[in-house]
């Protein structure tokens, strides 16, 4: 026969606290590899392009694609055969060239292609970070310029020459799995 053995449980509470320490832990360690692993992107001599549409109608954003495709084959040239200190001179000399070509695909509408100090969001690159602020800045304005843009999507290699591939596949959208799984308790 088996003997009755009196079963003593831990308080409720400091197995609470126990875990949410454990939790505490763990989100630590987390963040402190991601911290390991995080940089920033020099982009303080990198020269960002910018490309508005004349607004966001599909037609229009057909269009700012339809240009881009037809300078990209003069900024790859430019960045082929010049240091990346020497590229702003190097777009000065095919402004002409980059204008025409954005004007043969711009449907009548007025071209525009200035080289001045723009304000630039924050963006995620890999597992580096690009801060917002001023950069150097090369501006293609189609129409009026009212458009959507894209910072640097378009032509990667001119705002980062080294992390041109990073940029040329699709972003999926961020989600952490932490703070879902947290979620997940409350719903």
């Amino acid at each position: 026969m088996l003997q009755d053995y009196p079963i003593t449980q831990q308080p409720a509470k400091i197995s609470k606290l126990v875990a949410f320490i454990e939790f505490v832990l763990v989100l630590l360690a987390i963040q402190s590899v991601l911290l390991l692993f995080s940089q920033e992107v020099p982009t303080s001599e990198a020269a960002q392009f910018r490309i508005l549409a004349n607004s966001n109608t599909a037609a229009d954003q057909q269009m700012k694609l339809q240009v881009q495709t037809a300078i990209a084959p003069l900024l790859e040239q430019a960045l082929n055969q010049t240091p990346t200190k020497q590229i702003n001179e190097q777009l000065l000399v095919l402004k002409p060239q980059i204008i025409e070509r954005a004007r043969q695909q711009a449907n009548g509408l007025p071209i525009t292609f200035e080289h001045s100090a723009a304000l630039i969001p924050p963006k995620r690159i890999g597992f580096a970070i690009q801060q917002q602020g001023v950069y150097d800045a090369y501006i293609l304005k189609i129409g009026r310029g009212k458009g959507d843009n894209w910072w640097c999507a378009l032509f990667p290699n001119v705002c980062f020459p080294e992390e041109a591939t990073v940029a040329e596949t699709e972003e999926e959208p961020v989600t952490f799995f932490i703070w879902e799984w947290i979620k997940s308790w409350f719903s």
